[in-house]
């Protein structure tokens, strides 16, 4: 049987657009051919996640994302498509993670511990990780002051490297070899000078080994002395010092008392000292005995009679 143009153009066509569906649904997530189970998570945000992203555990794919709807709470319903192979207990978490520096998303499964397998259409609990960029962003903060130092440091190297600077490092090496040259001549005169000056250095040491020789003979007499001076400290402290010092005191303390007696005219020296009529009495009276002994001398016969036969003279 003959089969005409337009028979084979329109089932060309008819697979054409079979095969056109099923690529479009298989893009969307939808396995045609294979059942699978529904899961889903809802998200407060899902930037980054597009219909057809893998749903991963441990980097290996066991699903798709089949579709998502926005609610009016601003949230969006994710749902998953997980070959039935695959338990997924009902405690994994669904978290949305990032999966290249350009911000593309993807659903990774961290399966729970539960024995209790989730059941087609059950909701997962959700949980959105945070972009590599934004983990990055301490990486970022590094390189950018690991940037500027090595700015600064080029900076530096840029001055170093300014015919000016240089011409200064090269003043100041000649200048450090001219001060080692100086230092070689200072250190070849001090050589000549101790070679010159090695006998007088020799007799100076001959000196100080004599006058040691000298110390340590007289150190026996050192020693005798300062034995010496050890028995007359002990003797000095074994003297009744303090009742010594406590006499002294007591005998100045009398006689500050007697000499203020006296100058306060106490006692006959204060009353001789200090009374003017004592002095005048006696001045008198001394003047009277000088006159009788005058008188005396000059007339002895008024004071003195004497009689060969011991008559009375009238």
């Amino acid at each position: 049987m003959k089969i005409s143009n337009e028979t084979k153009i329109g089932a060309l066509t008819a697979i054409a657009i079979t095969i056109l569906i099923l690529g479009y649904s298989f893009l969307r997530g939808n396995d045609v051919f294979s059942s699978s189970n529904k899961y889903y998570a809802v998200y407060r945000s899902v930037e980054g996640l597009a219909l057809a992203k893998p749903v991963l555990v441990n980097g290996f794919q066991i699903g798709r994302v089949s579709s998502m709807k926005l609610q009016p709470d601003g949230h969006t319903i994710v749902e998953f498509k997980i070959d039935p192979d695959y338990v997924v207990p009902n405690n994994t978490l669904a978290k949305l993670s990032s999966t290249d520096l350009l911000g593309s998303k993807a659903i990774v499964f961290e399966l729970g511990n539960s024995k209790v397998p989730a059941e087609d259409k059950d909701t997962l609990k959700a949980d959105i990780q945070g972009s590599l960029a934004e983990s990055l962003q301490p990486i970022q903060k590094k390189a950018e002051m690991l940037i500027s130092k090595m700015d600064s440091s080029l900076a530096a190297i840029n001055k170093i490297l300014n015919p000016e600077f240089q011409k200064n490092v090269d003043r100041s090496f000649m200048s450090i070899a001219n001060s080692l040259q100086t230092l070689e001549g200072t250190t070849k005169k001090i050589d000549n000078l101790v070679a010159s000056q090695s006998g007088h250095i020799n007799g100076i040491l001959t000196n100080a080994e004599v006058v040691s020789g000298s110390l340590k003979a007289s150190t026996t007499h050192i020693n005798g002395m300062t034995a010496n001076f050890e028995k007359v400290s002990n003797d000095i402290a074994n003297a009744n010092i303090k009742q010594t010092l406590d006499n002294a005191n007591k005998a100045m303390a009398d006689l500050q008392a007697t000499i203020a007696k006296i100058n306060s005219g106490q006692g006959s020296l204060g009353l001789l000292m200090n009374d003017d009529k004592m002095y005048k009495n006696l001045t008198d009276a001394s003047n009277n005995l000088n006159n009788l002994f005058i008188d005396l001398k000059a007339h002895p016969k008024r004071y003195v009679s004497f009689s060969v036969f011991g008559g009375k003279k009238d």
